[in-house]
């Protein structure tokens, strides 16, 4: 079985058409996606109800949403967090929190992205090669890319413990940590990675300031060994402040 996997931190919806038509154009099968909102009510901005607007816009029947905080926004609170969207059927879903627990009064500031709640999504997908586990990270957040932190050495044990024993894994996400992080490199033992550390950056420079951003690739692919990496690409598209990282992959 051939499939496309693609992973995109929408940066709170900013761009939320631009991401759809993106996302359109890929027609990826499975998409993992980060900094979600999934606000419903009808009088809320489009970015707000980034979900909303996908599943209206895309063909994708299956989705999860995995709340990590009530997001206050000068326009209305809204649900946030990472989200799965598939063309094949969910049969599992579940999700745990990297650091501090669910936080019901967010607001986006500098000063309070160290202790936003990171999440690792899960769901089990039913397809013709048996069932494939999607796990989808939003990791602990630290400037300092290669910092080998006891957040996130935490992180990695309870990323390795999630993927323990599962067949057919495929683990991504905007992971706030380099390829060459000891932490990255833990998971590593257990899944392959797409990139390796092969790719410079995976943030928009035309959105960041801090230069710093230019040399640091946090948003990651992994599969499971006996998972074929048929392309590999990280897209420079204007659709947020991250890039798309995608792979055609193949399961025999």
């Amino acid at each position: 079985m051939k499939f496309k996997f693609l992973s995109l931190n929408l940066w709170h919806g900013r761009f939320i058409e631009r991401c759809a038509e993106f996302l359109a154009e890929q027609d990826a099968d499975i998409v993992i996606l980060q900094e979600v909102h999934n606000g419903t009510g009808p009088e809320l901005p489009s970015h707000l109800r980034s979900l909303e607007v996908l599943q209206q816009k895309l063909n994708y029947p299956f989705y999860d949403h995995a709340a990590a905080v009530l997001f206050n926004d000068p326009q209305g609170k809204v649900s946030s967090g990472n989200a799965v969207l598939s063309k094949f059927k969910i049969t599992r879903r579940d999700h745990q929190f990297m650091q501090e627990g669910f936080n019901d009064d967010y607001r986006d500031s500098p000063q309070f992205w160290p202790v936003y709640p990171r999440v690792l999504q899960y769901v089990e997908l039913e397809t013709e090669a048996g069932p494939v586990n999607v796990f989808n990270l939003h990791g602990v957040w630290d400037l300092d890319g290669d910092s080998y932190s006891e957040r996130r050495r935490g992180m990695a044990d309870k990323v390795i413990k999630a993927i323990a024993g599962k067949p057919n894994v495929l683990l991504g996400g905007d992971t706030n940590a380099k390829a060459s992080n000891r932490a990255i490199k833990q998971i590593e033992e257990h899944v392959k990675s797409v990139f390796g550390e092969s790719l410079q950056t995976t943030f928009n420079m035309r959105r960041k300031d801090n230069p710093g951003y230019a040399s640091a690739a946090v948003d990651l692919l992994f599969v499971s060994p006996n998972i074929k990496i048929l392309q590999k690409a990280c897209v420079d598209a204007d659709v947020s402040d991250h890039l798309p990282v995608m792979a055609e992959l193949e399961i025999n």
